[in-house]
């Protein structure tokens, strides 16, 4: 095992997507829902979660809420953050980057093309 990765999203079809390709690739998948949810995953396991994959558009705090946080949070913000969302709009792409985002990914995408990003992050 290389790691945890925090998931999160609201999908639940996604998140058996992505747990397959995150586990082939020798990693622990943990799970949030939103952004809340995801805070306190993390509160648990700051010291073991190496990468949080994000979705954008969730219920109670969305994704770039949660990129913020992690972001401002002197704990947290050595976590790489990568966006896979619909939002194709190019000023929110820029809008995540800014914020610190390591990486952005639009749904649909290829799960090979999501490990490859996972491992360009944290090797």
């Amino acid at each position: 095992m290389k790691g945890k990765i925090l998931f999160v999203d609201d999908s639940p079809v996604i998140k058996k997507i992505i747990k397959r390709a995150i586990e082939a690739a020798d990693y622990v998948l943990l799970e949030a829902s939103d952004g809340k949810e995801a805070l306190a995953v993390l509160s648990k396991e700051v010291n073991d979660v190496r990468l949080i994959l994000s979705d954008w558009n969730m219920p109670v705090m969305n994704g770039f809420d949660l990129l913020k946080a992690v972001k401002s949070n002197a704990a947290l913000k050595h976590i790489p953050v990568i966006m896979i969302t619909t939002e194709a709009e190019k000023s929110n792409i820029n809008k995540a980057i800014q914020a610190g985002a390591a990486n952005y990914m639009l749904k649909p995408f290829n799960t090979e093309d999501l490990v490859k990003k996972v491992l360009q992050c944290i090797g």
